[in-house]
């Protein structure tokens, strides 16, 4: 019996040690991501010349044109029809002033007026009053609004706070202003027109303006107009001056009319002549856009494919006016699209040295994730590779830095937010974790893995196109900072020994994945979404 015991110790010991063992050749290779090399990509994507790479913008096409160049240098095939490219049909929908004239003087967007909410459907406008509403308050003791009628007219509205009297409001007898918000919903749920909020803080802004971007949608066709939406019309801001050039047929001033309301803290609320014409709504324009995209020929198994992936885009321009304008995104995602760019170096090197993957690999670049995820779920829907065939997505999205809650952990610089890993396949999580315990040995934080977590991380980048068609999925993640979604997003502050190790677990999975005899089997259908 001991001497049973023994043996069976020794071959367990044995599985481990196979199991465990370092490859040599995937060391070799990996030791190809490094440091320098990413630093040299990623001071590109994430340079002021980009612009941001907000989709459909000239910056984004720049950041395609330059990871197309660097996929060409690597050798690796073009895979959509000889091109690098796979165009994304996108539509984007903006909502625009067509015509706005008051008392025959044309007023333009972003240079009188600025819009602060569409209106939904398109409205042509052709009024002679505005329905003066003062500060738009309903309350129990005091009611701007009270019997007047405001469906389908032109509503102007006092758009800074009630004045205080030794802490008191003048116009409520209140210890607190009524909130701006709330004033605007009230007179926005009486069904108006257009509502003009009148403010002198607006003229700082207009000299700022960057015009806003449009929703973004995949272009469908055949697809239905929607439906147009019923309730308020759009909602504008405009400068005192501007106010006074609407009310000038009048002889009214917005001055006077808003000092009548302070000094006698009673509703002031009344039509005033004034000659409007106004014509606006959506307006659906294409946009150029594109997945970018090389391919790597495997050898036995080369009808089945892994992909790796990362998206390229970003928020582009900053709409706030500061100095600083460009929201450059080193860390999301010019880290993950630079981090695939030095696994794809990686793997062309070793296919050249005789040492390629069984399988083939697919390094995706996609567009659009900003605005939805729609780039990675174009190729979802319209594969290169069939969704049959690819075995897993390797996808990251940022890497590059730490996040909030490792700000003054000792894993700081050698951590990695996981999820998805164990989503649809307990194979691919065993294999992830495999390699990490093998090679990287860093600190796995599953956190957002919880189904339970409120972030959703899941369900928030582009690997969820893969997995909502039953393929396993990896998302590689540093977790939000302080620089998230800001123009302070830059390349100075990307920590690149860490973006590097992250992108070597990335990589040693990837290994594990392409040369293995056989693929991930699905086996967690209760997590799939399409089973939800």
């Amino acid at each position: 019996m001991m001497k049973t015991k023994a043996l069976w110790a020794l071959l367990v010991v044995g599985i481990s040690v196979h199991a465990f063992a370092q490859d040599p050749v995937a060391q070799k290779y990996a030791e190809q991501i490094t440091p320098k090399l990413a630093r040299k990509h990623l001071k590109v994507l994430s340079s002021d010349k980009f612009e941001g790479r907000e989709t459909g913008k000239p910056g984004a096409e720049k950041a395609a044109n330059y990871i197309a160049a660097e996929l060409k240098k690597l050798g690796l095939t073009a895979p959509v029809n000889g091109s690098y490219f796979q165009e994304v049909p996108l539509t984007e929908t903006v909502f625009e002033f067509a015509t706005f004239t008051a008392n025959g003087n044309s007023l333009n967007q972003g240079k009188d007026f600025l819009l602060v909410q569409g209106g939904g459907a398109g409205r042509s406008i052709n009024a002679d009053e505005i329905i003066f509403a003062g500060y738009g308050i309903s309350s129990e003791t005091y009611d701007d609004l009270k019997g007047t009628d405001l469906t389908g007219k032109v509503v102007m509205l006092i758009g800074t706070n009630e004045p205080m009297n030794n802490g008191l409001s003048a116009i409520t007898k209140s210890s607190e202003p009524y909130q701006y918000m709330k004033r605007l919903q009230n007179v926005a749920s009486r069904g108006p027109a257009l509502i003009i909020v009148v403010n002198p803080e607006v003229s700082k802004a207009l000299k700022q303006y960057v015009p806003a971007s449009g929703r973004l949608s995949l272009k469908k066709e055949n697809a239905a107009a929607p439906a147009p939406r019923g309730g308020s019309g759009a909602i504008i801001t405009i400068a005192p001056e501007v106010a006074d050039l609407m009310l000038r047929n009048s002889g009214k001033t917005y001055s006077a009319l808003k000092s009548s309301v302070d000094i006698s803290g009673t509703p002031q609320t009344q039509s005033i002549n004034s000659t409007l014409a106004v014509t606006y709504g959506p307006v659906k324009k294409d946009v150029r856009s594109m997945n970018v995209m090389g391919y790597l020929e495997g050898s036995d198994l080369k009808d089945e494919v892994l992909v790796f992936s990362a998206h390229y885009d970003h928020i582009g321009l900053t709409k706030d006016g500061g100095k600083d304008k460009v929201n450059n995104g080193a860390d999301d995602d010019g880290s993950g699209t630079t981090g695939v760019l030095e696994i794809a170096r990686a793997y062309a090197k070793a296919k050249k040295e005789g040492k390629g993957p069984r399988r083939s690999i697919l390094f995706l670049f996609v567009t659009a994730e900003e605005k939805g995820l729609l780039g990675s779920e174009w190729y979802s829907l319209n594969p290169v590779f069939p969704m049959a065939n690819t075995i897993t997505n390797l996808n990251i999205d940022m890497i590059g830095r730490t996040g909030e809650e490792y700000k003054t952990s000792p894993d700081s610089a050698n951590y990695c937010y996981l999820i998805g890993s164990d989503k649809l396949s307990t194979d691919l999580h065993k294999i992830s974790e495999n390699a990490n315990a093998v090679y990287t040995k860093m600190k796995i934080d599953y956190k957002y893995n919880d189904p339970n977590d409120p972030e959703r991380i899941y369900y928030r980048s582009d690997h969820y196109n893969f997995a909502k068609h039953g393929v396993p999925i990896v998302f590689y993640f540093n977790g939000v900072h302080e620089d998230y979604h800001k123009p302070s997003d830059e390349f100075r502050k990307i920590n690149f020994d860490v973006l590097t190790k992250r992108a070597h677990l990335v990589f040693y999975t990837g290994w594990d994945l392409a040369n293995r005899d056989k693929r991930p089997v699905v086996d967690v259908t209760n997590d799939m979404p399409n089973s939800r």
